[in-house]
């Protein structure tokens, strides 16, 4: 269902001013707007910054990982629980990219996925409900993994159960929270039905 906009009345019918009549102080002030477009170069270089700086803490963890499973190759358990923890930080910089390209996307400039070679077009973000759904998807993800990190050395089942109940509540509540506010896949305009 497409909706039509109807036409309102320009210039002066509309009560307000012409393109060709505009005062200075609107001119100066769209001109302060469009510069503070540029403050979002402060989160983009954040995000940016933050992601790398859990791609090289994975890393390091990954070696020392390694290096601790070859010398105490048992419990088992705990040594799968490292790994979990190592894709738990690398999903972490996953999102913290996404989001300084979602970022860059919606206030600094467009990136034409289509030129960019081993760019998924996934990552095109058209408005922040495109950010917002992406960052929650990948919230749930690192959730999942944490929590299945938890039950490979949980105390006990209560534990590992109690847990789980929270997450599971926290989950429900973020799809809910997509699908209920039309920030679901299926909400999508550009998805093929």
């Amino acid at each position: 269902m497409e909706r039509e906009m109807q036409s309102e009345p320009e210039g002066e019918e509309a009560g307000g001013e012409t393109k060709g009549n505009v005062s200075p102080g609107n001119i100066g002030l769209e001109r302060i707007l469009a510069t503070s477009l540029r403050l979002a170069y402060i989160p983009v270089t954040v995000l940016l910054l933050a992601a790398l700086g859990a791609f090289v803490y994975g890393t390091y963890f990954f070696i020392h990982s390694v290096r601790h499973i070859v010398d105490r190759p048992v419990p088992v358990g705990h040594q799968i629980g490292l790994f979990l923890v190592d894709v738990d930080l690398f999903l972490i910089g996953a999102t913290l990219l996404i989001s300084a390209v979602g970022f860059y996307e919606l206030f600094v400039r467009e990136i034409p996925f289509e030129n960019a070679t081993g760019v998924p077009a996934w990552l095109e973000m058209h408005d922040l409900n495109d950010l917002k759904g992406r960052v929650i998807a990948m919230i749930v993800l690192v959730v999942s993994v944490t929590f299945a990190e938890v039950v490979v050395d949980a105390p006990s089942g209560r534990y590992a159960l109690e847990l789980g109940g929270g997450i599971a509540v926290v989950i429900v509540a973020l799809t809910v929270f997509l699908r209920w506010s039309g920030h679901g896949p299926e909400n999508d305009p550009r998805r093929e039905r």
